[in-house]
């Protein structure tokens, strides 16, 4: 039976080169050119070059601001219009395996190259022939390309290794990131799904209706919690997850349970990390409204701030420290913690705030369509 708000996805397999490079850009070991922070990256590296190459090259002190103008402009243009080329060229390279497209990136930066060492070397000849004066540019046609293929081949491959290394081990990173957030995913305390079945049995005797519903929202529970999370959920979703989870919890606790929700200012099409919510709110409840005799309320609240989007969940919890000998503690903020820093580096954060009887777990991260 399919249910409104049920979290579903197309298998992996099923997923284009295309999709799984927008939903990880760091598959492709080669960094993304079309990024302004790399265009940046490539006009400081290419002026680093300019200067080492015109601090090796005998000139008086006069002569060194303008063998450097004339060694820069050659340099960037080549670094420009490389970074362009791969730029083009990305999603057909990331198609390859690793040696082939190492390969073509040769290939690709060699015939750059020789294209402006050509181009370079005509202006220099032609304007000899015409004023007996070169200028700025070069005369030796076949010893300045050789020169430049050299220099090519040398950087070329400095940077690719570097590049490999970098990416091989943000895959580590990531890989192990990865296994963490799937162990949240798939760990379901079995105290809670034995107490959840038991619940549901309880349930077919005196309200069946409410049993087959527990049941379909169990199922759905389940599907999200074992299901991929390579791709964030919007945040309709990741709330009506939340709220499955709280239903489930309402039937076994009772009304010692109640949870305040003030999400109604938020774009519901933005996305988020999926099994963001549902986990602190599992925490909110198992060592904060459980172990108390008159329970609680967890209160759920959700704004914009600035181009940040901004969940606070708050519960109270016991004055002495039986709830926080409850095993299992804190994990989840841990795990998710660590996501948001591996999603957002510095601009996704996990606050945690204890005063008194009262606990707060704050989430903000990045608003993204």
């Amino acid at each position: 039976m399919s249910r409104p708000g049920a979290v579903e996805r197309a298998p992996a397999a099923q997923l284009t080169l295309a999709e799984r490079l927008q939903a990880d850009p760091n598959d492709f070991f080669l960094p993304d050119f079309c990024q302004p922070k790399m265009v940046l990256a490539v006009v400081l590296i290419s002026e680093l070059l300019a200067v080492v190459f015109t601090l090796a090259r005998p000139a008086t002190e006069s002569a060194f601001m303008a063998e450097l103008g004339r060694i820069s402009l050659f340099v960037q243009w080549l670094g420009l219009t490389g970074a362009g080329v791969l730029c083009c060229m990305r999603r057909p390279l990331a198609g390859l395996p690793v040696p082939a497209a190492a390969l073509a990136v040769f290939g690709l930066m060699m015939v750059n190259t020789a294209v402006f060492s050509e181009a370079a070397s005509w202006l220099g000849r032609s304007q000899a022939a015409l004023a007996g004066d070169s200028g700025p540019f070069p005369t030796d046609r076949w010893g300045f390309l050789l020169r430049n293929e050299g220099i090519c081949l040398i950087v070329t491959a400095l940077l690719q290794r570097y590049f490999y290394i970098s990416h091989q081990w943000r895959r580590q990173v990531r890989a192990e990131a990865r296994a963490r957030i799937h162990a949240l995913q798939a760990r379901m305390r079995p105290h809670f799904l034995f107490n959840t079945m038991n619940t549901i049995a309880a349930l077919t005797r005196t309200d069946p209706a409410r049993a087959e519903e527990a049941v379909e929202d169990l199922a759905d529970l389940l599907r999200a919690t074992l299901r991929e999370a390579e791709r964030p959920l919007r945040v309709e979703d990741e709330i009506e997850l939340t709220r499955i989870y709280q239903r489930i919890e309402e039937l076994r606790i009772g009304p010692r349970l109640k949870v305040s929700w003030n999400v109604e200012d938020l774009p519901r099409g933005a996305r988020m990390p999926g099994l963001t919510l549902q986990p602190l709110l599992e925490n909110a409840i198992y060592h904060g409204v459980e172990p108390l005799a008159e329970g609680g309320t967890v209160e759920i609240e959700g704004r914009i701030d600035g181009e940040d989007l901004v969940f606070r969940l708050t519960n109270p919890v016991a004055s002495s420290r039986l709830a926080e000998e409850r095993p299992g503690n804190r994990e989840a903020v841990v795990n998710i913690r660590e996501r948001l820093r591996l999603a957002y580096g510095e601009r996704g954060r996990l606050d945690v705030q204890r005063d008194g009887s009262t606990y707060s777990v704050e989430l903000r991260f990045p608003v993204e369509a």
